[in-house]
């Protein structure tokens, strides 16, 4: 009813997909559930040097959009929480631990926090059971897509 493939094609990187497996059959069997998928604007526009990064997001909004057919005609809820910049270790990560090119990433604007995400996440997650939330995207009010970005504050 709700199977998401072979196990044999999810590569092990995509643990929450093989999480997402093990638990959407026991929503539907109890007709309760939410899943929220974490993506990112990356999933919605590329930008250059971010080829692998926006097709992993691009893979997350299609498997949230995906799974939201597989479950029609039951009440679980399918979202996409899809952040723009936001503050976290991800810059230090992509640029090999270089700090000092990582801060600057968010240079002369406030990105999102990671509490400013989780508040996003607790709204979809709270509302009215017959309410659902595709894709909430959501980005520092200096950002207007992954090009745009006031730098001037």
């Amino acid at each position: 009813m709700c199977e998401i493939g072979p196990r044999s094609t999810v590569p092990p990187r995509l643990s929450w997909l093989n999480v997402t497996r093990a638990i959407l059959p026991h929503m539907v069997a109890r007709r309760r559930g939410h899943i929220v998928n974490l993506g990112s604007t990356a999933g919605h526009m590329t930008y250059p040097m971010g080829n692998v990064y926006n097709a992993t997001k691009f893979g997350v909004r299609a498997l949230t959009e995906g799974m939201n057919l597989d479950v029609a005609g039951t009440p679980i809820r399918v979202s996409a929480v899809d952040p723009g910049f936001v503050e976290t270790e991800f810059s230090e990560v992509r640029f090999h631990g270089d700090k000092d090119r990582a801060k600057a990433v968010y240079q002369g604007f406030t990105p999102l926090s990671a509490d400013d995400v989780a508040d996003a996440i607790a709204y979809v997650v709270n509302l009215p059971e017959h309410v659902n939330i595709l894709d909430l995207v959501i980005m520092p009010t200096a950002q207007r897509n992954v090009y745009v970005v006031d730098r001037s504050s």
